[in-house]
């Protein structure tokens, strides 16, 4: 696979385009995404954003990260990836896999879901492994310093340039101030 996650696949029926990878995450300044399976902050704006981005999509998840949510979400194709293969999930509308790649495989096989683009929505260690295939970041930065069991890992500025950013400051809906930043694969 490509660094930018894009790329032509090898299939037994043909090549096929395979999909890129965007990871859509809301971490607060000091990294951290979860605590104790759950967001640590209430922020309408970026559920809300969340939607808009992925909606028509596929969204690849670890499997806390569905089990945390508790049901596939409306409008999207909800692939769960986990190493254990004993694991099954209630909803026979969500697909498990067990690698990264086989999960882009079922992207570019979907009907009736964008096949170009995949959002990686989480945990922690889905999001270490799919960073390095992923081309684009949709980071909501938390303006807060808080406690969490579940981190993202910083961007590397040499592999990624911030190519957007909206800041917004804190209201009734949104308990803290927040940013939503774009981050691109930086090309060599």
């Amino acid at each position: 696979m490509s660094a930018s996650g894009a790329g032509i696949q090898k299939l037994e029926e043909g090549w096929v385009e395979r999909p890129s990878i965007a990871i859509i995450v809301a971490a607060s300044n000091n990294g951290i995404i979860g605590r104790d399976g759950k967001l640590p902050w209430r922020l309408s704006a970026d559920l809300a954003r969340f939607k808009q981005l992925t909606m028509g999509h596929a969204i690849i998840m670890g499997r806390k990260t569905f089990e945390s949510i508790g049901r596939p979400l409306p409008g999207r194709l909800s692939i769960v990836l986990t190493h254990n293969s004993d694991w099954r999930t209630d909803h026979e509308e969500v697909k498990v896999v067990s690698s990264l790649e086989e999960a882009l495989e079922l992207v570019s096989q979907a009907e009736g879901f964008s096949s170009e683009r995949a959002f990686v929505i989480g945990g922690g260690e889905i999001y270490r492994l799919a960073l390095a295939y992923a081309d684009k970041v949709f980071l909501t930065r938390v303006h807060t310093t808080i406690e969490g069991d579940a981190t993202f890992p910083a961007l590397d500025k040499n592999e990624w340039r911030l190519v957007g950013v909206e800041k917004y400051d804190a209201d009734e809906k949104n308990e803290h101030a927040y940013a939503f930043e774009e981050w691109q694969r930086a090309h060599e």
